[in-house]
């Protein structure tokens, strides 16, 4: 990828400074958006912003909007009504450090100002519209929120591997895509780029979930920064429990070979969308 540590300083610099306030739910919006993590989602924005020759600076407010999305979804995936885990990134969720009603409305702050940010980016409004457009469907209900929703349904009952697959394409894979597409909004991209950017996300987010299975079982609490085998814990239906560990593997490598061949689409300039896909396939947190 072009520079990735470059995008990542960008990233975390305009976060740093993206939430006003002095309340206590200001307080815990900031907690939980600047506790690290790998940026995943905002830096695959600004890539595809690059890649399809368009200003990285100007698609930061793009790239901060996801990833507030997504820093919301798990502070209330983090729950005690969800999936309650106690630990994110190594440190107390939300909930526990503010307690439960402050954690739902940081959760909702950080929705909100996703689409304040989004529209304050400076690009012409007609893509600022699309985006909004684009980011609010994956974030919504028959996108991302659906993905939880099936999630929940799933719990305890024994499903089959196309119902998994179809949980993970909205509960993970819609806020991917829209990462990626929204990168290409930014730059201005044509159609065919931004059905190449989805394919590429479609695949990266199942393999990204696959190999999230696959650490839950192989991992440790200190490498992941989070409690493992909280999926056997909770009876969760995973690609590991379906397809067990050797099979959940191929399926990750199959996805990660999906995602590298949608990258190459874009060229040279597509190179480090291959890296990324081939790196997150084989980390280890």
């Amino acid at each position: 990828m072009h520079n990735m540590q470059d995008d990542l300083s960008r990233i975390e610099a305009f976060l740093r400074t993206a939430v006003p306030g002095t309340d206590v739910v200001s307080e815990a919006m900031r907690y939980s958006l600047q506790a690290g993590g790998k940026r995943i989602r905002p830096c695959l924005t600004l890539e595809f912003c690059r890649v399809c020759g368009g200003d990285v600076e100007a698609a930061l407010p793009f790239a901060a909007a996801v990833e507030m999305i997504h820093t919301y979804s798990l502070i209330h995936d983090y729950l005690p009504c969800m999936d309650d885990d106690d630990l994110r990134r190594g440190k107390p969720a939300c909930h526990v450090q503010f307690g439960y009603a402050n954690a739902l409305l940081a959760g909702d702050g950080l929705l909100t100002l996703a689409f304040e940010t989004l529209a304050r980016a400076p690009l012409p409004g007609e893509r600022i519209a699309e985006a909004c457009a684009v980011l609010a469907a994956a974030a919504g209900h028959l996108g991302m929120i659906g993905g939880q929703t099936m999630d929940l349904e799933n719990e305890n009952a024994d499903v089959p591997l196309e119902t998994l697959r179809q949980t993970d394409t909205l509960k993970t894979g819609a806020l991917i895509r829209a990462a990626c597409v929204l990168g290409c909004i930014a730059a201005g991209a044509d159609e065919t780029q931004k059905t190449a950017a989805a394919q590429y996300a479609h695949a990266l987010g199942m393999a990204f979930q696959i190999v999230d299975d696959i650490l839950d079982v192989t991992s440790d609490d200190a490498t992941l920064g989070k409690p493992v085998g909280s999926d056997a814990a909770q009876h969760k239906n995973t690609y590991v429990t379906l397809c067990g560990l050797d099979g959940a593997r191929d399926e990750a490598a199959r996805y990660t070979d999906e995602a590298a061949q949608a990258a190459d689409r874009f060229g040279e300039a597509g190179r480090g969308l291959r890296d990324l896909a081939l790196s997150l396939a084989q980390r280890n947190k």
